[in-house]
């Protein structure tokens, strides 16, 4: 076998049906399209609609909810936070408070307070006052031998 024999299965490949042109095509004068209304126009795909039969989209279960009224939290990594006490943009011998991690420029903006997660290492004893904490980063923090105060936020009214 040589490269210029090389050729498909019989079958596999079929020309398309080129609609439109002439009577003698089989889909000449209108191509398929019948006659006038929204169908026979261009531009029109009538999506999800599948005939009367129910479509796709409404046969298949519902499933989960978003709370709408639910609390988004900055997140910020334990290792971070050394990372920051290392290069001196955060006083490790002060209250890491809320305030201090946003002028330091590790947080952007409260949301609806600071959560701290375990990730990463830390080394130096500090003293932290956020929103939320992991179980896992208040043992890492305590291990280190600071604290991790998790302040409640007052009751809205």
């Amino acid at each position: 076998m040589k490269l210029h024999e090389l050729r498909d299965n019989p079958g596999a490949t079929k020309k398309r049906m080129r609609v439109g042109r002439g009577p003698g095509s089989g889909k000449g004068k209108m191509g398929g399209r019948g006659i006038k209304g929204q169908k026979s126009r261009s531009g029109v795909a009538i999506n999800g609609y599948e005939g009367g039969q129910m479509p796709l989209y409404q046969r298949l279960p519902k499933r989960g909810f978003n709370k709408p009224n639910r609390k988004a939290f900055a997140v910020v990594n334990l290792g971070l936070i050394q990372k920051f006490v290392d290069a001196k943009k955060l006083d490790a011998s002060a209250a890491i408070t809320e305030d201090a991690l946003i002028e330091s420029g590790l947080v952007r903006r409260k949301l609806d307070g600071i959560r701290v997660l375990a990730k990463g290492e830390v080394t130096a004893k500090l003293n932290i006052e956020v929103t939320g904490a992991s179980k896992a980063a208040v043992e890492a923090v305590e291990k280190a031998g600071g604290s991790l105060t998790v302040k409640t936020a007052p009751a809205a009214e």
